[in-house]
């Protein structure tokens, strides 16, 4: 009889849906962020109170807003009984503000950080990075956005209400059981895999609606799962429009109709909506993640600008210095170039401000899950491997030798590299300081699939 309510809860909520929840903007206090990091009660279903974490409510976290130059403060308040960390995401900054695993918040501390933001319009994450301790702290509920403007981001015509036509997505992934509680690693494959949920959430809520106006609304699309990499398309096929990467705007508006994002990965789209696009849906292969129900209001941005930024320029990488990483193993044993994280060990020594060729091949030999949502197959085969550096903003060079997609020719700070590919990125760092590299499957990270790197001047 439970199984037959709890199933007939999951109908209800999968059918009529919650109005999506938009993070709220946090405000400075005094000129400083405030986040406190807290236990909370979230109902995934009506009646079920799951516990969850959240910084400064019961699950993900506010969105904080800042602009190319400015000098931000943040207090961050531990109130858990355990101890956490906050990482920045896709941020270049000096690494004793990183928030990695050398930057441990213990529980009732507050840890104070202040750093000047040096890079352009992006939307960016935060994040706990604790020593073999990520993967539960995020799937409980810990994540945020971090939106930087500039002046360009400001001049372009683009859709920038935030919570109105400038919408956050953060997508992730959860496993419940029988009685509608969360599941983590219950099973011998979410070792192998990574932690693989059964049911979509955005922005912490199943199967939400969103109202859109009418003509263009602008997406700020997270992978904020463990593991999960989604196979994003609507349900009509249609074409919509990718401007940005996860460090920020591409040169031009590049039409698509499937976004992949692996975990970590950002992407922001623009979509157009009409009167007539009643139920349209986000989905990840036939799963429904968001349904679109277009309101009356017109949107106040008729087209999109046909130019974004300037494309990078092109560099000669033949003399540049050529670093090699491969990730491989399975289960416990996943590695990278053979080795497990060691706080005590720095793996590769880097010089502030030189240009180097990172490449990184993938050569793991375990029959990964390649699942979307719905049930069809996306990679096939072993598992890929989502590889993320801190404190830098890369180009990618090539995949396999052939050049990136339109799509992956903007800044990004991680990047999915699938089972049997080598890619090449083209990466600089401006801050010197001990950082990580890893796999962003965080079971995969905290298992050991993690190396850090000293740059030095």
């Amino acid at each position: 009889m439970k199984v037959i309510i709890f199933l007939f809860i999951c109908v209800i909520r999968v059918t009529l849906g919650e109005v999506l929840p938009i993070p709220p903007l946090l405000e400075r206090e005094e000129g400083v962020f405030h986040l406190k990091v807290v236990e909370g009660k979230h109902e995934f279903f009506q009646g079920i109170e799951e516990e969850t974490l959240g910084y400064n409510g019961d699950i993900l976290g506010p969105t904080l807003r800042v602009r190319k130059g400015d000098e931000v403060e943040i207090h961050v308040k531990n109130t858990l009984e355990d101890e956490t960390t906050v990482h920045w995401h896709g941020l270049r900054v000096i690494s004793a503000m990183d928030g990695g695993p050398h930057q441990v918040i213990p529980p009732g501390a507050t840890w104070k950080v202040r750093f000047p933001i040096e890079q352009g319009a992006a939307t960016l994450w935060y994040h706990p990075h604790l020593l073999h301790r990520t993967g539960p702290q995020v799937y409980r509920g810990l994540a945020g956005l971090l939106i930087i403007e500039d002046e360009r981001s400001e001049a372009l015509k683009l859709p920038r209400d935030y919570g109105v036509d400038d919408i956050p997505l953060i997508i992730q992934d959860r496993r419940f059981n029988s009685k509608g509680r969360l599941e983590y690693l219950t099973r011998p494959e979410d070792i192998i895999d990574g932690m693989l949920g059964d049911t979509g959430v955005v922005n912490g809520v199943l199967a939400p609606t969103f109202s859109p106006r009418l003509g263009v609304t602008r997406f700020r699309i997270l992978n904020g799962a463990n593991a999960r990499t989604f196979y994003l398309r609507f349900s009509d096929n249609r074409t919509f429009y990718q401007i940005a990467t996860d460090g920020g705007f591409l040169e031009k508006p590049v039409g698509r109709r499937e976004l992949i994002l692996s975990p970590g990965e950002r992407a922001e789209i623009i979509v157009n909506f009409t009167s007539s696009d009643k139920d349209l849906q986000l989905r990840d292969g036939d799963y429904t993640l968001l349904t679109f129900m277009p309101g009356r209001e017109p949107g106040e941005v008729e087209k999109l600008p046909k130019e974004l930024v300037k494309g990078a320029e092109s560099i000669d990488t033949s003399k540049l210095k050529r670093r090699y990483f491969v990730m491989q193993g399975t289960g416990r044993s996943v590695n990278i170039n053979g080795k497990q994280m060691d706080m005590r060990r720095i793996d590769e020594y880097v010089k502030l401000g030189e240009t180097e060729v990172w490449v990184v091949t993938n050569s793991s030999h375990h029959m990964g899950m390649g699942m979307m949502m719905g049930g069809q197959m996306g990679m096939m085969g072993n598992i890929p491997h989502p590889f993320h550096i801190h404190n830098t903003q890369f180009r990618i060079l090539s995949r396999n030798g052939l050049p990136p997609s339109r799509w992956e020719r903007g800044d990004k700070d991680t990047v999915l590299v699938s089972p049997g590919e080598s890619i090449e990125l083209l990466v600089e760092f401006r801050h010197v300081g001990l950082y990580m590299y890893h796999c962003h499957i965080l079971e995969h990270e905290d298992m050991g699939m993690m190396g850090q790197f000293n740059v030095s001047r």
